[in-house]
């Protein structure tokens, strides 16, 4: 008989469910509250100390962060940055993954020990940034990009799912004359959609969330990213409006707070649905073998 089919079984299901539950909606409740939070007038945010759904509905907060120049700057240049290193770190692991998966290579096994070493242990914050200050990055978005363009983990999943791989599909190529690169591009990435995807979107959330980075290369306040915009929002006491925002207008602190907050969030939110039917099987499909 088996163990769900009892009343013992069923118990824990049921209590299982329950708690899973409660802790699903603890953990939502900040998130709800900071979205409800930015649409709410400041009077209503001072007032109650917790709500899901504003009394009055108001877009005065975005209404604000988005007549802002800074903001606006933060928010594209958070997004080119992010496109753009999700290409180039995607493109960087790829292009190593492929040549370490054919067992041929010579120091195959050297630099995938390497590799390992590298997962392990890194070179610091103190050496990185000499590093980025020695081949002149610093206050470049290269700064942002490079230095993280390979992630050992990610690089060793990729490898081992070009490894498994029927070996077939490339000698086939070959015979019908095709490169090195043809078969990397017309055959095996066609066929790694879905490992493709899930590092693409561990990238994207890498760099979309990174604060370290910025604050370490970036002197310049021009360009800044999102996550060093909303830094400063959420640490300044007061912030004052520029641009074409009239000067007597009072922000609403608090509301600005949560708005800068939900558009640093909503992005991610919006597209890993769409990538979340590769999400299990990219994470799995590459982990079998070594």
């Amino acid at each position: 008989m088996k163990i769900h089919n009892t009343t013992g079984g069923r118990v824990f299901d049921a209590a299982n469910y329950v708690f899973l539950s409660l802790v699903g909606i603890v953990t939502l409740l900040p998130f709800v509250y900071v979205f409800a939070g930015s649409f709410a007038t400041e009077a209503e945010i001072t007032r109650r100390a917790f709500f899901v759904w504003p009394e009055q509905f108001s877009l005065g907060s975005y209404e604000y962060i988005f007549s802002t120049p800074a903001f606006t700057r933060a928010l594209i240049t958070t997004i080119l940055v992010t496109a753009v290193g999700t290409v180039v770190q995607l493109a960087f692991t790829v292009t190593m993954a492929y040549p370490l998966a054919k067992k041929t290579l010579r120091g195959r096994k050297l630099i995938l020990s390497l590799v390992v070493f590298a997962m392990v242990f890194s070179g610091g914050m103190i050496p990185t940034f000499l590093l980025v200050k020695d081949l002149g990055l610093l206050n470049s978005y290269w700064a942002l990009i490079l230095p993280a363009a390979i992630n050992p983990f990610s690089l060793i999943i990729i490898k081992n799912f070009f490894q498994e791989l029927p070996a077939e599909l490339e000698e086939s190529a070959k015979m019908d004359g095709a490169t090195e690169i043809g078969i990397l591009w017309r055959i095996l990435l066609p066929l790694s959609k879905p490992v493709l995807a899930t590092f693409a979107l561990f990238y994207a959330v890498g760099i979309w969330n990174d604060f370290m980075s910025p604050l370490l290369y970036l002197s310049d306040n021009s360009k800044w990213t999102l996550q060093m915009y909303l830094r400063q929002v959420t640490a300044a006491s007061d912030l004052l409006g520029t641009g074409n925002v009239d000067p007597n207008y009072i922000p609403p602190e608090q509301g600005i707070k949560f708005a800068v907050i939900v558009v640093a969030t909503l992005p991610i939110l919006i597209f890993y649905p769409f990538l979340q039917k590769h999400f299990a099987k990219g994470m799995l499909i590459g982990s079998v073998k070594g």
